[in-house]
């Protein structure tokens, strides 16, 4: 089982204004692969609140995997990738591209997405689209991965070398 936690950023959202459709689309796909949200929280668009809940998570709540949604364009409130930047300790590229690379088969739109992802001691953080239907695709393609790094980082598994 894993320990998940969901962030969406989204100004109205967090006033009220807007319902959150990407955050259930997070919270129903995590189970594929036997993932628990035990946090969910909708922020404002605000560098420091979403980097202070993200080290939270991480640090004080021990998460194994942390999703955002939303905050991940060309807007000026859209600081949902420097937030996470300000708290990963390393960087895990492979994903976005993964997500970019997947989703440019789709829309030349998918080149625009600013989307991170990194981890901060034991906690593996990853930026999701705000759409709900590029949330889900994103994590069609990203979720088969998942459980090996988060085995790793937890401390239950090897190493990624495959045999001959």
């Amino acid at each position: 089982m894993y320990r998940v936690g969901i962030i969406t950023a989204s100004d109205k959202g967090s006033r009220g204004e807007r319902e959150d459709l990407s955050g259930p689309v997070i919270k129903k796909k995590v189970a594929e692969i036997k993932g628990r949200v035990e946090h969910y929280v909708i922020l404002p668009d605000d560098r420091q609140t979403i980097a202070e809940r993200l080290k939270d998570w991480a640090d004080n709540q021990g998460l194994d995997l942390i999703f955002t949604t939303g905050g991940t364009g060309f807007g000026p409130r859209d600081v949902t990738p420097e937030a996470t930047l300000d708290v990963v300790e390393r960087l895990v590229p492979g994903i976005p591209e993964a997500m970019r690379a997947e989703s440019m088969k789709i829309t030349p739109r998918a080149m625009l997405s600013r989307a991170t992802a990194g981890i901060r001691g034991k906690t593996l953080i990853i930026n999701l689209p705000g759409s709900p239907k590029a949330v889900e695709e994103s994590l069609d393609w990203i979720l088969p991965a998942l459980p090996h790094g988060l085995d790793i980082l937890k401390g239950t598994t090897g190493e990624c070398a495959r045999g001959g």
